[in-house]
Protein backbone atom coordinates (compact mmCIF):
# COMPACT_ATOMS: atom_id res chain seq x y z
CA UNK A 1 0.00 0.00 0.00
CA UNK A 2 1.13 3.89 -0.50
CA UNK A 3 1.02 4.79 3.05
CA UNK A 4 1.42 8.40 4.48
CA UNK A 5 3.32 8.61 7.73
CA UNK A 6 2.93 11.70 10.54
CA UNK A 7 4.78 12.10 13.15
CA UNK A 8 7.53 14.79 14.67
CA UNK A 9 9.38 13.09 18.28
CA UNK A 10 11.87 10.45 18.63
CA UNK A 11 8.91 8.11 19.75
CA UNK A 12 7.78 7.93 16.12
CA UNK A 13 10.79 7.22 14.39
CA UNK A 14 10.79 3.60 15.09
CA UNK A 15 7.68 2.87 13.74
CA UNK A 16 8.57 5.11 10.33
CA UNK A 17 11.49 3.13 10.12
CA UNK A 18 9.84 -0.29 10.63
CA UNK A 19 7.27 0.47 7.87
CA UNK A 20 10.01 1.78 5.46
CA UNK A 21 11.44 -1.23 5.85
CA UNK A 22 8.17 -2.97 5.00
CA UNK A 23 7.26 -4.23 1.04
CA UNK A 24 5.16 -0.74 1.34
CA UNK A 25 6.02 2.48 0.29
CA UNK A 26 6.40 5.06 2.20
CA UNK A 27 4.97 8.54 -0.17
CA UNK A 28 4.33 10.94 2.17
CA UNK A 29 6.28 11.75 5.32
CA UNK A 30 4.30 14.60 7.21
CA UNK A 31 6.12 16.03 10.28
CA UNK A 32 6.40 19.63 12.24
CA UNK A 33 7.94 23.13 10.69
CA UNK A 34 11.55 23.29 11.84
CA UNK A 35 11.38 25.99 14.70
CA UNK A 36 14.11 27.53 17.49
CA UNK A 37 14.84 25.14 20.40
CA UNK A 38 17.45 25.16 23.09
CA UNK A 39 19.13 28.16 24.80
CA UNK A 40 20.46 29.76 21.93
CA UNK A 41 17.27 28.96 19.77
CA UNK A 42 18.68 27.32 17.20
CA UNK A 43 16.58 26.55 14.17
CA UNK A 44 16.14 22.37 14.62
CA UNK A 45 14.50 19.65 12.54
CA UNK A 46 12.09 17.38 14.29
CA UNK A 47 14.02 13.49 14.27
CA UNK A 48 11.07 12.13 12.13
CA UNK A 49 12.39 15.26 9.26
CA UNK A 50 15.95 13.96 9.91
CA UNK A 51 15.15 10.10 8.98
CA UNK A 52 13.33 10.79 5.75
CA UNK A 53 15.82 13.30 4.91
CA UNK A 54 18.29 10.47 5.78
CA UNK A 55 16.46 7.91 3.68
CA UNK A 56 15.18 9.95 0.69
CA UNK A 57 11.79 9.92 2.16
CA UNK A 58 9.08 12.29 0.26
CA UNK A 59 8.69 14.96 3.37
CA UNK A 60 6.21 17.76 3.66
CA UNK A 61 5.82 20.25 6.72
CA UNK A 62 2.93 21.60 6.32
CA UNK A 63 2.06 24.58 8.83
CA UNK A 64 -1.53 24.33 8.27
CA UNK A 65 -2.98 20.84 7.92
CA UNK A 66 -5.92 22.84 5.85
CA UNK A 67 -4.24 24.50 3.35
CA UNK A 68 -5.31 24.29 -0.41
CA UNK A 69 -1.84 23.63 -1.21
CA UNK A 70 -0.85 20.79 1.27
CA UNK A 71 -4.59 18.71 0.57
CA UNK A 72 -3.65 18.80 -3.14
CA UNK A 73 -0.37 17.59 -2.79
CA UNK A 74 -1.79 15.19 -0.47
CA UNK A 75 -4.19 13.63 -3.25
CA UNK A 76 -1.42 13.34 -6.12
CA UNK A 77 0.32 10.78 -4.08
CA UNK A 78 -2.48 8.55 -4.26
CA UNK A 79 -2.12 7.70 -0.19
CA UNK A 80 -3.94 4.31 0.39
CA UNK A 81 -3.76 4.54 4.34
CA UNK A 82 -1.79 7.11 7.10
CA UNK A 83 -0.66 6.10 10.01
CA UNK A 84 -0.25 9.01 12.86
CA UNK A 85 2.28 8.88 15.86
CA UNK A 86 2.81 11.38 18.29
CA UNK A 87 1.50 14.36 15.85
CA UNK A 88 -0.78 17.10 16.53
CA UNK A 89 -4.43 16.87 15.94
CA UNK A 90 -5.65 16.10 12.27
CA UNK A 91 -8.34 17.92 10.86
CA UNK A 92 -11.17 15.96 9.26
CA UNK A 93 -10.52 17.04 5.62
CA UNK A 94 -7.08 14.74 6.07
CA UNK A 95 -7.74 11.83 7.97
CA UNK A 96 -10.96 11.05 6.22
CA UNK A 97 -9.73 10.98 2.18
CA UNK A 98 -7.55 7.28 2.20
CA UNK A 99 -9.37 4.83 0.81
CA UNK A 100 -8.34 2.37 4.09
CA UNK A 101 -8.86 5.37 6.66
CA UNK A 102 -6.10 6.61 9.40
CA UNK A 103 -5.29 5.07 12.37
CA UNK A 104 -3.09 6.03 15.41
CA UNK A 105 -0.76 4.40 17.83
CA UNK A 106 -1.62 5.87 21.22
CA UNK A 107 0.92 4.77 24.17
CA UNK A 108 -1.80 3.40 26.40
CA UNK A 109 -4.41 0.98 26.52
CA UNK A 110 -7.05 2.99 26.07
CA UNK A 111 -10.00 3.91 26.68
CA UNK A 112 -7.27 4.83 29.43
CA UNK A 113 -4.99 7.94 29.66
CA UNK A 114 -6.65 9.52 26.51
CA UNK A 115 -3.95 13.08 26.38
CA UNK A 116 -0.51 14.10 25.34
CA UNK A 117 1.12 12.43 28.30
CA UNK A 118 -0.15 8.95 28.76
CA UNK A 119 3.66 7.15 30.03
CA UNK A 120 3.98 9.65 32.24
CA UNK A 121 0.61 9.91 34.00
CA UNK A 122 0.61 5.74 34.05
CA UNK A 123 3.82 5.82 35.97
CA UNK A 124 2.92 8.99 38.37
CA UNK A 125 -0.78 7.00 39.51
CA UNK A 126 1.10 3.86 39.95
CA UNK A 127 -0.34 1.81 37.64
CA UNK A 128 1.53 -1.74 37.15
CA UNK A 129 0.18 -2.26 33.35
CA UNK A 130 -0.20 -0.01 30.13
CA UNK A 131 0.42 -0.94 26.58
CA UNK A 132 -0.04 0.65 23.17
CA UNK A 133 -2.95 0.81 21.37
CA UNK A 134 -4.06 1.09 17.06
CA UNK A 135 -7.24 3.02 16.78
CA UNK A 136 -9.11 4.39 13.68
CA UNK A 137 -9.19 8.68 13.63
CA UNK A 138 -12.54 10.32 14.68
CA UNK A 139 -13.60 13.50 15.12
CA UNK A 140 -13.22 12.66 18.97
CA UNK A 141 -9.01 12.67 19.64
CA UNK A 142 -8.31 9.43 21.00
CA UNK A 143 -11.91 7.53 20.86
CA UNK A 144 -11.96 6.13 17.36
CA UNK A 145 -12.42 2.45 17.02
CA UNK A 146 -9.70 0.20 18.24
CA UNK A 147 -7.89 -2.01 15.84
CA UNK A 148 -5.60 -3.87 18.08
CA UNK A 149 -3.43 -3.45 21.04
CA UNK A 150 -0.25 -4.54 23.08
CA UNK A 151 -0.13 -5.04 27.03
CA UNK A 152 2.94 -4.45 28.88
CA UNK A 153 4.12 -4.60 32.87
CA UNK A 154 5.24 -1.54 34.56
CA UNK A 155 8.57 -2.04 36.61
CA UNK A 156 8.52 -1.06 40.04
CA UNK A 157 11.63 1.49 39.38
CA UNK A 158 10.68 2.16 35.96
CA UNK A 159 11.24 5.47 34.59
CA UNK A 160 8.91 7.55 32.11
CA UNK A 161 11.90 7.54 30.02
CA UNK A 162 12.71 3.74 30.33
CA UNK A 163 8.91 3.03 29.80
CA UNK A 164 8.54 5.65 26.42
CA UNK A 165 11.84 3.33 24.77
CA UNK A 166 10.11 0.17 25.53
CA UNK A 167 6.59 1.43 24.22
CA UNK A 168 8.32 3.05 20.99
CA UNK A 169 9.68 -0.42 20.06
CA UNK A 170 6.25 -2.00 20.85
CA UNK A 171 4.55 0.73 18.87
CA UNK A 172 6.34 -0.18 15.55
CA UNK A 173 5.50 -3.71 16.30
CA UNK A 174 2.16 -3.04 16.44
CA UNK A 175 1.80 -0.40 13.40
CA UNK A 176 3.34 -2.90 10.99
CA UNK A 177 0.83 -5.52 12.52
CA UNK A 178 -2.17 -3.27 12.24
CA UNK A 179 -1.00 -2.17 8.80
CA UNK A 180 -1.31 -6.13 7.92
CA UNK A 181 -4.80 -6.58 9.36
CA UNK A 182 -5.76 -3.79 6.89
CA UNK A 183 -4.43 -4.30 3.79
CA UNK A 184 -5.95 -8.04 4.46
CA UNK A 185 -9.21 -6.85 6.42
CA UNK A 186 -8.50 -9.53 8.75
CA UNK A 187 -9.42 -7.32 11.70
CA UNK A 188 -12.70 -6.63 14.36
CA UNK A 189 -13.16 -3.11 15.52
CA UNK A 190 -14.12 -2.45 19.20
CA UNK A 191 -15.47 0.61 20.32
CA UNK A 192 -13.72 1.58 23.27
CA UNK A 193 -17.32 2.08 24.83
CA UNK A 194 -17.48 -1.52 24.98
CA UNK A 195 -13.82 -1.55 26.26
CA UNK A 196 -14.87 0.58 29.31
CA UNK A 197 -15.21 -1.06 32.99
CA UNK A 198 -18.20 0.29 34.72
CA UNK A 199 -16.35 -0.31 38.28
CA UNK A 200 -13.08 1.26 36.96
CA UNK A 201 -12.52 5.67 36.83
CA UNK A 202 -11.56 6.79 33.25
CA UNK A 203 -8.13 8.58 33.52
CA UNK A 204 -6.41 11.02 31.55
CA UNK A 205 -3.38 12.24 30.22
CA UNK A 206 -3.56 15.82 29.90
CA UNK A 207 -0.37 17.76 28.66
CA UNK A 208 2.08 18.66 32.10
CA UNK A 209 3.19 22.05 32.37
CA UNK A 210 6.33 23.32 33.89
CA UNK A 211 3.51 24.65 37.64
CA UNK A 212 2.56 20.63 37.30
CA UNK A 213 5.93 18.79 38.04
CA UNK A 214 6.47 21.16 41.65
CA UNK A 215 6.89 17.68 44.34
CA UNK A 216 4.32 17.97 46.79
CA UNK A 217 5.86 16.57 50.06
CA UNK A 218 2.10 16.02 51.19
CA UNK A 219 1.42 13.24 49.66
CA UNK A 220 2.40 9.67 50.85
CA UNK A 221 5.58 8.19 50.42
CA UNK A 222 4.64 6.37 47.16
CA UNK A 223 2.82 8.82 45.83
CA UNK A 224 6.27 10.49 45.74
CA UNK A 225 8.47 8.30 44.22
CA UNK A 226 5.73 7.58 41.90
CA UNK A 227 5.82 11.41 40.71
CA UNK A 228 9.15 11.39 40.75
CA UNK A 229 10.30 8.58 38.26
CA UNK A 230 7.01 9.43 36.59
CA UNK A 231 8.68 12.71 35.63
CA UNK A 232 11.60 11.40 34.42
CA UNK A 233 14.15 12.71 32.95
CA UNK A 234 11.53 14.97 31.41
CA UNK A 235 10.03 17.39 31.97
CA UNK A 236 11.34 16.60 35.59
CA UNK A 237 10.14 16.91 39.09
CA UNK A 238 10.80 19.59 41.04
CA UNK A 239 11.20 21.16 44.50
CA UNK A 240 12.72 24.52 46.19
CA UNK A 241 14.83 25.00 49.02
CA UNK A 242 15.92 28.25 50.98
CA UNK A 243 19.47 27.74 51.87
CA UNK A 244 20.29 30.15 55.37
CA UNK A 245 20.82 33.45 53.44
CA UNK A 246 17.43 33.25 52.35
CA UNK A 247 17.69 32.24 48.63
CA UNK A 248 15.30 30.12 46.69
CA UNK A 249 17.83 27.04 45.34
CA UNK A 250 15.09 25.46 42.61
CA UNK A 251 16.43 21.57 42.32
CA UNK A 252 14.79 19.47 39.90
CA UNK A 253 14.89 15.73 40.85
CA UNK A 254 15.76 13.05 38.70
CA UNK A 255 15.72 10.03 41.35
CA UNK A 256 14.27 8.86 44.43
CA UNK A 257 14.53 6.48 47.16
CA UNK A 258 11.16 5.81 48.95
CA UNK A 259 11.99 4.32 52.68
CA UNK A 260 9.11 2.93 54.24
CA UNK A 261 9.33 2.74 58.12
CA UNK A 262 7.78 4.72 61.03
CA UNK A 263 9.77 7.66 61.64
CA UNK A 264 9.98 10.64 65.11
CA UNK A 265 11.34 12.59 62.43
CA UNK A 266 9.83 16.63 61.97
CA UNK A 267 7.44 16.43 58.56
CA UNK A 268 9.42 17.93 55.76
CA UNK A 269 12.51 18.70 57.95
CA UNK A 270 15.85 18.31 55.74
CA UNK A 271 18.14 15.27 57.48
CA UNK A 272 21.60 14.89 55.87
CA UNK A 273 24.54 14.08 57.05
CA UNK A 274 26.16 16.21 54.35
CA UNK A 275 27.93 13.62 52.36
CA UNK A 276 25.90 10.50 51.39
CA UNK A 277 22.37 11.27 52.09
CA UNK A 278 19.54 13.79 51.96
CA UNK A 279 16.21 12.62 53.41
CA UNK A 280 12.77 14.78 53.37
CA UNK A 281 10.27 13.15 55.99
CA UNK A 282 6.75 13.01 54.83
CA UNK A 283 4.04 11.10 56.62
CA UNK A 284 4.59 7.41 56.18
CA UNK A 285 8.30 7.18 55.46
CA UNK A 286 11.08 8.93 54.26
CA UNK A 287 11.88 10.23 50.85
CA UNK A 288 15.43 9.66 49.96
CA UNK A 289 16.98 11.48 46.93
CA UNK A 290 19.71 10.37 44.96
CA UNK A 291 19.87 12.42 42.26
CA UNK A 292 19.30 15.98 41.59
CA UNK A 293 20.31 19.26 39.11
CA UNK A 294 20.45 22.75 40.41
CA UNK A 295 19.67 25.70 38.11
CA UNK A 296 22.59 26.30 35.55
CA UNK A 297 24.31 23.14 37.06
CA UNK A 298 25.09 19.45 35.61
CA UNK A 299 23.10 16.25 37.13
CA UNK A 300 24.67 14.67 39.86
CA UNK A 301 24.36 12.10 42.51
CA UNK A 302 23.45 13.20 45.82
CA UNK A 303 27.05 12.32 47.26
CA UNK A 304 28.83 14.77 44.85
CA UNK A 305 25.54 17.56 45.38
CA UNK A 306 26.23 17.37 49.25
CA UNK A 307 30.11 17.84 48.56
CA UNK A 308 29.67 21.41 46.97
CA UNK A 309 27.03 22.78 49.65
CA UNK A 310 26.50 23.12 53.01
CA UNK A 311 23.30 22.16 54.01
CA UNK A 312 22.78 23.33 57.64
CA UNK A 313 20.15 23.26 60.39
CA UNK A 314 18.55 26.77 58.33
CA UNK A 315 18.03 25.03 55.26
CA UNK A 316 14.41 24.69 54.71
CA UNK A 317 11.92 23.23 51.84
CA UNK A 318 9.64 26.57 50.23
CA UNK A 319 6.64 24.08 50.32
CA UNK A 320 7.16 23.93 54.46
CA UNK A 321 7.23 27.55 54.82
CA UNK A 322 4.82 28.88 52.62
CA UNK A 323 2.25 26.38 53.53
Amino acid sequence: MRIAFYGTPEFAVETLKRIHNTNHEVAAVITAPDKPAGRGKKITSSPVKDYALAHNLPLLQPKNLKAPEFLRELKTRAIELQVVVAFRMIPEVVWAFPTKGTFNIHASLLPQYRGAAPINHAIINGEKKTGVTSFFITKEIDTGAIISYKETPIGESETAGELHDRLMSLAADLAVETIEKIQTGNYTLKTQNELMDPTQKLKTAPKIYKNDCRIDWRKSVSDIYNFVRGLNPYPAAFTQFIDGEGITRTIKVYEVEMILKNHEYEFYKIITDNKTYLWIPVKDGIISILELQQNGKKRMRIEEFLRGVNIGWDWKLKHQISQ
